[in-house]
């Protein structure tokens, strides 16, 4: 991976933890939040379509190329993975699911990485407390949605809950699929221009699944609340700009076992906007699916923390 010539200090590491930690913790909400206003697929693709011109008009005005050379077919698998897929996922559920749950259940996402991380697998399938992490992880996901796959049983036709979980399926594994890409195969490119790239891919996705889907035709700009508007220039700058580009950053910087940290923070923080200020019901079920991934999380980053010369 490219790496800054000097280390970098202690400060900008501090930030980019605090980034991913506090700022994508409270995308859930203004995710949902912006969906008052906008079609799901338009949300995405004007979310990471300005977020990614915004990047390259500085990256222009700084005297960076923004050509991706080689690199373009990385970015664009990076980004149709991590942006389109995963992303998308989270905000095609949240028109049905509270923010907060859906937050608990992508916390189960780093153990996903553990199945897909095939060059470690012999590492990873030989340590108990890592298996023990990744079912933990997976039966706090049944724990939590337990009334809904029960009333799913009971019903005559699919319900949308039900379908949500199998389209958060595809996040759970897009956002570790397109990390572990990335992972092993390093952009030789700039940070911001490769996150740019990767963005600017993935609301092409977006957008062309917007018009096929008639979104323009249908939105009316003018009754948008302005809560939906503030709410995508908040994902635009903090979650796509900021956010973003401070996980690609890591990920070439600290070790991936730590970056994976955001986990624990996220679905908390977005728990307490949801409940707090969104106004969202959590009950038992949801508080004890969050202990029990969590608790999962923790078993397997431990375990990792234990295996000295484990690759990053």
């Amino acid at each position: 991976m490219v790496r800054d010539p000097v280390p970098p200090t202690r400060l900008k590491v501090y930030l980019a933890f605090a980034a991913i930690y506090l700022i994508w913790g409270s995308t859930y909400f203004f995710i949902r939040e912006a969906l008052d206003g906008f079609p799901p697929f338009m949300l995405g693709g004007l979310r990471f379509l300005v977020a990614a011109l915004l990047m390259f008009a500085w990256c222009l005005v700084t005297g960076q190329s923004i050509r991706p050379g080689k690199d373009l077919r990385n970015a664009a698998i990076t980004g149709i993975l991590l942006c389109f897929v995963g992303n998308g996922a989270v905000v095609w559920v949240e028109q049905s699911i509270p923010s907060s749950v859906v937050a608990i259940v992508i916390a189960v996402a780093p153990l996903s990485f553990i199945l897909l991380d095939k060059p470690q697998w012999r590492v990873n399938f030989r340590s108990f407390p890592t298996l023990l992490g990744v079912v933990a992880g997976f039966a706090g996901v049944l724990l939590l949605f337990s009334e809904k796959i029960a009333a799913q049983w009971a019903a005559t036709e699919v319900t949308p809950e039900f379908s949500a979980m199998f389209i958060l399926l595809l996040g759970i594994i897009g956002w570790p699929a397109g990390s572990i890409y990335a992972k092993y195969h390093p952009a030789s490119i700039p940070n911001l221009v490769n996150s740019g790239w990767q963005m600017f891919i993935g609301a092409l996705c977006f957008l062309l699944a917007s018009t096929a889907r008639g979104e323009w035709s249908v939105v009316e700009w003018a009754t948008i609340p302005m809560n939906a508007w503030l709410s995508l220039l908040y994902l635009i700058l903090f979650g796509s700009i900021i956010g973003f580009s401070a996980y690609v950053w890591l990920l070439q910087v600290r070790p991936a076992t730590q970056v994976s940290t955001y986990a624990y923070v996220n679905p908390v923080v977005a728990v307490l906007l949801g409940v707090f200020v969104g106004q969202e019901v959590i009950g038992w079920r949801e508080l004890a699916g969050l202990v029990v991934i969590l608790g999962g999380v923790l078993l397997i980053n431990l375990a990792k923390y234990r295996l000295p010369g484990r690759a990053s």
